[in-house]
């Protein structure tokens, strides 16, 4: 039986971007449509999940906490001392993506994959942070 798991998705921290709706004249209705970025990376992180995990799901019936934390990189203009605080964590990255669009992309890519639905995750631990090595680090494990 799975307790936790935990794996990393390389890359600067991505949101998920809003569907964009519009007018299908063929259909003579609205149609939506994920932009190809935001799916790009769901499918990454539903790989990164599964080279961790295999084809292992957290039972259908399980109360799931999930521990988000997402890396920047600083800026490179900024100076030596700006940058070292940064990395000491004396300065967080309060900038985009927003933390709820990161949490999001993640929640939803895992749909299926990771678990039958995100409705099953019911305690979120979520942080921004600096790093030289960009990348989104997540845990899931069952409450």
């Amino acid at each position: 039986m799975m307790d936790a798991i935990c794996f990393t998705i390389p890359g600067k921290p991505q949101g998920k971007a809003r569907a964009r709706t519009f007018y299908n004249p063929k259909t003579k209705g609205m149609s939506s449509v994920t932009p190809e970025k935001t799916v790009l990376y769901e499918n990454l992180i539903a790989t990164c999940y599964m080279e961790k995990a295999g084809n292992e799901r957290f039972p259908d019936d399980s109360y799931l906490l999930v521990r988000i934390q997402a890396f920047y990189e600083p800026p490179k203009s900024v100076s030596k001392k700006k940058r070292a605080e940064m990395l000491g964590g004396k300065i967080l990255p309060a900038k985009k993506p927003d933390i709820d669009n990161v949490v999001k992309a993640v929640l939803d890519a895992l749909n299926g994959v990771a678990y039958r639905d995100d409705t099953q995750v019911i305690e979120l631990h979520v942080r921004k942070s600096y790093s030289e090595k960009p990348r989104v680090e997540v845990c899931i494990g069952k409450i």
